[in-house]
Protein backbone atom coordinates (compact mmCIF):
# COMPACT_ATOMS: atom_id res chain seq x y z
CA UNK A 1 0.00 0.00 0.00
CA UNK A 2 1.07 3.56 -0.64
CA UNK A 3 1.44 5.93 2.30
CA UNK A 4 -1.95 7.65 1.95
CA UNK A 5 -3.71 4.28 2.00
CA UNK A 6 -1.68 3.14 5.03
CA UNK A 7 -2.95 6.16 6.95
CA UNK A 8 -6.49 4.82 6.62
CA UNK A 9 -5.92 1.04 6.42
CA UNK A 10 -3.24 0.05 8.91
CA UNK A 11 -4.92 -2.57 11.08
CA UNK A 12 -6.44 -0.03 13.44
CA UNK A 13 -9.16 1.44 11.26
CA UNK A 14 -11.97 -0.47 13.00
CA UNK A 15 -12.77 -1.78 16.47
CA UNK A 16 -12.65 -5.58 16.52
CA UNK A 17 -15.34 -5.86 19.18
CA UNK A 18 -18.04 -3.74 17.54
CA UNK A 19 -16.93 -2.90 14.00
CA UNK A 20 -16.89 0.81 14.87
CA UNK A 21 -14.90 2.87 12.34
CA UNK A 22 -12.78 4.34 15.12
CA UNK A 23 -10.74 2.83 17.93
CA UNK A 24 -12.64 3.46 21.19
CA UNK A 25 -11.28 5.80 23.85
CA UNK A 26 -10.44 3.42 26.68
CA UNK A 27 -10.80 5.97 29.46
CA UNK A 28 -9.64 3.62 32.18
CA UNK A 29 -6.80 3.49 34.67
CA UNK A 30 -6.72 -0.22 35.49
CA UNK A 31 -7.93 -3.58 34.14
CA UNK A 32 -9.53 -6.66 35.72
CA UNK A 33 -7.07 -9.55 35.92
CA UNK A 34 -8.85 -12.72 34.83
CA UNK A 35 -5.91 -14.94 35.79
CA UNK A 36 -3.28 -13.61 38.17
CA UNK A 37 -0.95 -16.51 37.35
CA UNK A 38 -0.39 -15.31 33.76
CA UNK A 39 0.39 -11.94 32.25
CA UNK A 40 -2.46 -10.16 30.46
CA UNK A 41 -2.03 -7.62 27.64
CA UNK A 42 -3.10 -4.72 29.90
CA UNK A 43 -2.95 -4.22 33.64
CA UNK A 44 -2.46 -0.48 34.30
CA UNK A 45 -2.77 2.34 31.80
CA UNK A 46 0.61 3.83 32.55
CA UNK A 47 2.14 0.59 31.32
CA UNK A 48 -0.22 0.19 28.39
CA UNK A 49 -3.63 1.31 27.17
CA UNK A 50 -5.54 -0.06 24.13
CA UNK A 51 -6.12 3.38 22.59
CA UNK A 52 -2.52 4.41 23.12
CA UNK A 53 -1.33 1.06 21.80
CA UNK A 54 -3.25 1.60 18.55
CA UNK A 55 -1.48 4.94 18.08
CA UNK A 56 1.91 3.50 18.97
CA UNK A 57 1.59 0.58 16.57
CA UNK A 58 0.32 2.90 13.82
CA UNK A 59 3.25 5.31 14.05
CA UNK A 60 5.70 2.39 14.15
CA UNK A 61 4.14 1.04 10.95
CA UNK A 62 4.29 4.43 9.21
CA UNK A 63 7.93 5.00 10.17
CA UNK A 64 8.93 1.40 9.51
CA UNK A 65 10.23 0.74 13.00
CA UNK A 66 10.16 -2.01 15.61
CA UNK A 67 7.96 -0.18 18.13
CA UNK A 68 6.29 3.15 18.81
CA UNK A 69 5.81 5.05 22.06
CA UNK A 70 3.40 7.88 22.87
CA UNK A 71 4.25 10.57 25.40
CA UNK A 72 2.48 13.49 27.03
CA UNK A 73 4.34 16.05 24.88
CA UNK A 74 7.11 16.37 22.34
CA UNK A 75 9.50 17.40 25.10
CA UNK A 76 8.44 14.38 27.19
CA UNK A 77 9.34 12.24 24.18
CA UNK A 78 12.71 13.95 23.71
CA UNK A 79 13.54 13.87 27.42
CA UNK A 80 12.61 10.20 27.66
CA UNK A 81 14.85 9.29 24.73
CA UNK A 82 17.76 11.22 26.24
CA UNK A 83 17.12 9.32 29.48
CA UNK A 84 18.37 6.09 27.94
CA UNK A 85 21.87 7.54 28.32
CA UNK A 86 23.89 7.43 31.54
CA UNK A 87 26.08 9.73 33.60
CA UNK A 88 29.42 10.16 31.88
CA UNK A 89 27.97 9.74 28.39
CA UNK A 90 28.46 12.47 25.84
CA UNK A 91 26.03 13.52 23.09
CA UNK A 92 26.56 15.44 19.87
CA UNK A 93 23.57 17.66 19.02
CA UNK A 94 23.04 19.88 16.00
CA UNK A 95 23.57 23.45 17.13
CA UNK A 96 20.39 24.95 15.65
CA UNK A 97 18.14 22.49 17.42
CA UNK A 98 14.69 23.41 18.80
CA UNK A 99 15.05 25.70 21.81
CA UNK A 100 13.34 23.25 24.19
CA UNK A 101 15.81 20.50 23.25
CA UNK A 102 18.72 22.90 23.70
CA UNK A 103 17.40 23.91 27.12
CA UNK A 104 16.82 20.37 28.41
CA UNK A 105 20.23 19.16 27.24
CA UNK A 106 22.14 22.21 28.44
CA UNK A 107 20.41 22.92 31.74
CA UNK A 108 18.83 19.63 32.87
CA UNK A 109 20.69 16.55 31.69
CA UNK A 110 24.02 18.26 32.36
CA UNK A 111 23.11 18.13 36.05
CA UNK A 112 23.10 14.34 35.81
CA UNK A 113 26.49 14.05 34.16
CA UNK A 114 25.41 13.80 30.50
CA UNK A 115 27.58 16.15 28.47
CA UNK A 116 26.68 17.71 25.12
CA UNK A 117 28.61 19.09 22.17
CA UNK A 118 26.61 21.39 19.88
CA UNK A 119 27.92 21.40 16.30
CA UNK A 120 26.92 22.49 12.82
CA UNK A 121 25.76 19.07 11.69
CA UNK A 122 25.34 20.13 8.05
CA UNK A 123 29.09 19.48 7.79
CA UNK A 124 29.64 15.85 8.75
CA UNK A 125 33.30 16.55 9.54
CA UNK A 126 32.10 18.64 12.48
CA UNK A 127 30.44 15.56 13.92
CA UNK A 128 33.47 13.34 13.37
CA UNK A 129 35.82 15.87 14.94
CA UNK A 130 33.86 15.98 18.21
CA UNK A 131 33.61 12.24 18.79
CA UNK A 132 35.31 11.12 21.99
CA UNK A 133 35.57 7.78 23.74
CA UNK A 134 32.45 8.53 25.80
CA UNK A 135 30.34 9.91 22.92
CA UNK A 136 27.32 7.63 22.86
CA UNK A 137 24.74 9.44 20.74
CA UNK A 138 24.13 12.00 18.01
CA UNK A 139 20.91 14.04 17.78
CA UNK A 140 19.88 16.00 14.68
CA UNK A 141 16.97 17.91 13.19
CA UNK A 142 16.56 18.22 9.45
CA UNK A 143 15.15 20.57 8.35
CA UNK A 144 16.30 22.40 11.44
CA UNK A 145 14.24 24.84 13.50
CA UNK A 146 14.03 27.70 12.60
CA UNK A 147 16.62 28.12 9.82
CA UNK A 148 15.63 25.03 7.80
CA UNK A 149 19.19 23.74 7.49
CA UNK A 150 19.52 20.31 5.90
CA UNK A 151 21.71 17.54 7.33
CA UNK A 152 22.73 14.35 5.52
CA UNK A 153 20.64 11.77 7.38
CA UNK A 154 22.33 8.69 5.95
CA UNK A 155 25.73 10.26 6.50
CA UNK A 156 24.97 10.85 10.18
CA UNK A 157 23.61 7.32 10.56
CA UNK A 158 26.73 5.84 8.96
CA UNK A 159 29.01 7.79 11.30
CA UNK A 160 26.99 6.76 14.33
CA UNK A 161 27.09 3.10 13.32
CA UNK A 162 30.84 3.20 12.69
CA UNK A 163 31.59 4.66 16.11
CA UNK A 164 28.99 2.67 18.06
CA UNK A 165 26.70 5.62 18.75
CA UNK A 166 22.91 5.81 18.81
CA UNK A 167 21.55 8.13 16.09
CA UNK A 168 18.43 10.18 16.90
CA UNK A 169 16.42 12.56 14.72
CA UNK A 170 13.58 14.96 15.41
CA UNK A 171 11.30 14.39 12.41
CA UNK A 172 8.56 16.82 13.48
CA UNK A 173 8.78 19.15 10.47
CA UNK A 174 8.55 16.40 7.86
CA UNK A 175 6.50 13.60 9.48
CA UNK A 176 6.77 10.03 8.11
CA UNK A 177 4.81 11.17 5.06
CA UNK A 178 7.72 13.22 3.72
CA UNK A 179 10.73 11.68 5.47
CA UNK A 180 11.41 8.22 6.92
CA UNK A 181 14.81 8.37 8.66
CA UNK A 182 14.81 4.75 9.85
CA UNK A 183 15.02 3.68 6.20
CA UNK A 184 18.22 5.75 5.97
CA UNK A 185 19.81 4.07 9.00
CA UNK A 186 18.73 6.26 11.92
CA UNK A 187 18.06 4.40 15.20
CA UNK A 188 15.39 6.54 16.90
CA UNK A 189 12.85 9.00 15.48
CA UNK A 190 11.09 11.62 17.62
CA UNK A 191 7.98 13.68 16.79
CA UNK A 192 6.26 16.52 18.51
CA UNK A 193 2.90 15.08 17.51
CA UNK A 194 1.33 18.36 18.64
CA UNK A 195 2.34 19.70 15.25
CA UNK A 196 1.53 18.15 11.84
CA UNK A 197 0.51 14.71 13.11
CA UNK A 198 -2.23 16.14 15.34
CA UNK A 199 -2.69 18.90 12.82
CA UNK A 200 -5.49 20.91 14.43
CA UNK A 201 -3.82 22.81 17.29
CA UNK A 202 -5.98 20.95 19.81
CA UNK A 203 -3.73 18.31 21.38
CA UNK A 204 -0.29 18.07 22.99
CA UNK A 205 1.67 14.85 22.42
CA UNK A 206 4.97 13.26 21.52
CA UNK A 207 5.87 10.10 19.62
CA UNK A 208 9.00 7.97 19.43
CA UNK A 209 9.80 5.11 17.04
CA UNK A 210 12.73 2.75 17.59
CA UNK A 211 14.49 0.71 14.94
CA UNK A 212 15.53 -2.33 16.97
CA UNK A 213 14.03 -4.51 19.68
CA UNK A 214 16.93 -3.69 22.00
CA UNK A 215 16.28 0.06 21.75
CA UNK A 216 12.54 -0.55 22.12
CA UNK A 217 13.13 -2.24 25.47
CA UNK A 218 15.26 0.66 26.68
CA UNK A 219 12.75 3.33 25.67
CA UNK A 220 9.83 1.37 27.12
CA UNK A 221 11.66 1.06 30.44
CA UNK A 222 11.87 4.86 30.61
CA UNK A 223 8.30 5.37 29.41
CA UNK A 224 6.87 2.95 31.97
CA UNK A 225 9.20 4.07 34.76
CA UNK A 226 8.79 7.84 34.39
CA UNK A 227 5.16 7.58 33.33
CA UNK A 228 5.06 10.64 31.05
CA UNK A 229 2.53 8.81 28.88
CA UNK A 230 -0.13 10.13 26.55
CA UNK A 231 -3.71 9.78 27.79
CA UNK A 232 -6.35 7.84 25.84
CA UNK A 233 -8.35 10.95 24.78
CA UNK A 234 -5.24 12.59 23.31
CA UNK A 235 -4.15 9.29 21.73
CA UNK A 236 -7.50 9.13 19.96
CA UNK A 237 -7.13 12.71 18.72
CA UNK A 238 -3.73 11.88 17.22
CA UNK A 239 -5.15 8.76 15.57
CA UNK A 240 -7.82 10.96 14.03
CA UNK A 241 -5.27 13.55 12.94
CA UNK A 242 -3.10 10.93 11.23
CA UNK A 243 -5.93 9.97 8.89
CA UNK A 244 -5.77 13.35 7.15
CA UNK A 245 -2.00 13.87 7.37
CA UNK A 246 -1.33 13.40 3.65
CA UNK A 247 -4.08 15.66 2.34
CA UNK A 248 -3.23 18.38 4.85
CA UNK A 249 0.49 18.32 4.17
CA UNK A 250 0.02 18.26 0.40
CA UNK A 251 -1.80 21.59 0.49
CA UNK A 252 0.29 23.09 3.30
CA UNK A 253 3.50 22.23 1.45
CA UNK A 254 2.11 23.72 -1.78
CA UNK A 255 1.24 26.90 0.10
CA UNK A 256 4.72 27.08 1.64
CA UNK A 257 6.35 26.80 -1.78
CA UNK A 258 4.15 29.56 -3.20
CA UNK A 259 4.76 31.86 -0.23
CA UNK A 260 8.52 31.24 -0.21
CA UNK A 261 8.80 32.06 -3.91
CA UNK A 262 6.80 35.25 -3.46
CA UNK A 263 8.80 36.37 -0.41
CA UNK A 264 12.04 35.81 -2.31
CA UNK A 265 11.06 38.56 -4.76
CA UNK A 266 9.87 41.09 -2.16
CA UNK A 267 12.14 44.11 -1.73
CA UNK A 268 11.49 44.33 2.02
CA UNK A 269 12.63 40.75 2.62
CA UNK A 270 16.32 40.15 3.21
CA UNK A 271 16.51 36.32 3.16
CA UNK A 272 14.17 33.35 2.75
CA UNK A 273 14.91 29.95 4.28
CA UNK A 274 12.99 27.12 2.59
CA UNK A 275 14.57 23.91 1.24
CA UNK A 276 12.16 23.91 -1.70
CA UNK A 277 13.88 26.97 -3.19
CA UNK A 278 16.63 26.09 -5.66
CA UNK A 279 18.98 28.65 -4.08
CA UNK A 280 18.72 26.96 -0.68
CA UNK A 281 22.12 25.32 0.04
CA UNK A 282 20.41 22.09 1.16
CA UNK A 283 17.85 21.89 -1.65
CA UNK A 284 19.41 18.95 -3.52
CA UNK A 285 20.29 17.01 -0.40
CA UNK A 286 16.78 17.44 0.97
CA UNK A 287 15.29 16.25 -2.32
CA UNK A 288 17.50 13.14 -2.21
CA UNK A 289 16.38 12.05 1.26
CA UNK A 290 12.84 13.43 1.56
CA UNK A 291 9.65 13.42 -0.49
CA UNK A 292 9.13 17.17 -0.23
CA UNK A 293 10.30 20.40 1.35
CA UNK A 294 7.66 20.61 4.07
CA UNK A 295 5.30 23.37 5.10
CA UNK A 296 7.56 25.54 7.27
CA UNK A 297 9.70 28.45 6.11
CA UNK A 298 11.48 31.40 7.68
CA UNK A 299 12.43 34.82 6.39
CA UNK A 300 14.15 37.96 7.60
CA UNK A 301 13.00 41.53 7.13
CA UNK A 302 15.51 44.18 6.11
CA UNK A 303 14.26 46.47 8.86
CA UNK A 304 14.21 44.86 12.32
CA UNK A 305 12.15 47.72 13.74
CA UNK A 306 9.21 46.63 11.58
CA UNK A 307 8.91 43.15 13.10
CA UNK A 308 6.44 44.07 15.84
CA UNK A 309 4.21 45.96 13.44
CA UNK A 310 4.21 43.01 11.06
CA UNK A 311 3.13 40.67 13.86
CA UNK A 312 0.44 43.09 15.01
CA UNK A 313 -1.06 43.60 11.54
CA UNK A 314 -1.40 39.92 10.59
CA UNK A 315 -5.05 38.86 10.52
CA UNK A 316 -5.18 35.93 8.06
CA UNK A 317 -3.31 33.41 10.16
CA UNK A 318 -2.32 33.61 13.80
CA UNK A 319 0.72 34.75 15.74
CA UNK A 320 1.49 31.93 18.13
CA UNK A 321 3.96 29.41 19.46
CA UNK A 322 3.86 26.02 17.69
CA UNK A 323 3.28 24.99 14.07
CA UNK A 324 1.59 22.36 11.94
CA UNK A 325 -2.02 23.42 12.43
CA UNK A 326 -4.74 23.91 9.83
CA UNK A 327 -4.25 27.65 10.28
CA UNK A 328 -1.13 29.50 9.15
CA UNK A 329 0.94 30.06 12.30
CA UNK A 330 3.46 32.90 12.39
CA UNK A 331 6.05 32.97 15.14
CA UNK A 332 8.96 35.09 16.29
CA UNK A 333 11.79 32.67 17.22
CA UNK A 334 13.84 35.37 18.98
CA UNK A 335 11.39 35.42 21.90
CA UNK A 336 9.22 32.34 21.26
CA UNK A 337 10.74 28.96 20.29
CA UNK A 338 14.30 30.08 21.12
CA UNK A 339 13.55 32.65 23.78
CA UNK A 340 15.61 30.85 26.44
CA UNK A 341 18.70 30.51 24.24
CA UNK A 342 21.26 33.22 25.18
CA UNK A 343 21.12 36.22 22.84
CA UNK A 344 24.75 35.94 21.78
CA UNK A 345 24.24 32.26 20.92
CA UNK A 346 21.15 33.06 18.85
CA UNK A 347 23.03 35.76 16.96
CA UNK A 348 25.90 33.35 16.28
CA UNK A 349 23.49 30.77 14.90
CA UNK A 350 21.70 33.29 12.69
CA UNK A 351 18.50 33.35 14.77
CA UNK A 352 18.32 37.12 14.60
CA UNK A 353 15.77 39.67 15.87
CA UNK A 354 14.49 40.21 12.30
CA UNK A 355 13.65 36.52 11.71
CA UNK A 356 10.04 35.33 11.25
CA UNK A 357 8.95 31.68 10.98
CA UNK A 358 5.79 30.67 9.12
CA UNK A 359 4.00 27.32 9.25
CA UNK A 360 1.60 27.37 6.32
CA UNK A 361 -1.96 26.17 6.90
CA UNK A 362 -4.89 25.29 4.68
CA UNK A 363 -6.05 28.77 3.73
CA UNK A 364 -6.13 29.86 0.10
CA UNK A 365 -2.53 30.96 -0.36
CA UNK A 366 -3.64 34.02 -2.36
CA UNK A 367 -5.18 35.42 0.82
CA UNK A 368 -1.97 34.93 2.78
CA UNK A 369 0.19 36.46 0.06
CA UNK A 370 -2.18 39.41 -0.41
CA UNK A 371 -2.10 40.18 3.29
CA UNK A 372 1.69 39.83 3.52
CA UNK A 373 1.98 42.08 0.46
CA UNK A 374 -0.20 44.75 2.06
CA UNK A 375 1.68 44.64 5.36
CA UNK A 376 5.13 44.64 3.80
CA UNK A 377 4.16 47.45 1.40
CA UNK A 378 3.06 49.57 4.34
CA UNK A 379 6.30 49.06 6.24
Amino acid sequence: MKFGTKLIHNGYETDDATGALSIPIYQVSTFHQHDVTSRQPFDYSRSGNPTRQALEKTIALLEGGDAGFAFASGMAATSSVLSIFSAGDRLIICEDVYGGTYRIAKNFFSRFGIETDFVDATNLENIKSRIKENTKGVFIETPSNPLLKITDIKGVADIARKFGMISIIDNTFMTPYLQRPLELGIDIVIHSATKFIGGHSDVIGGLVVTKTQELSKRVYAVQNGFGAVLGPQDSWLLLRGLKTLKVRMDLEQYNAGQLASWLYTNKNVESVYYPGLENHPGCRLNASQSDGAGAVLSFTLRDTDRIHRFMKDVKVGVVAVSLGGVETIISYPWVMSHGTVPAEEKERLGITPNLIRVSCGLEDIEDIINEFDKILSDL
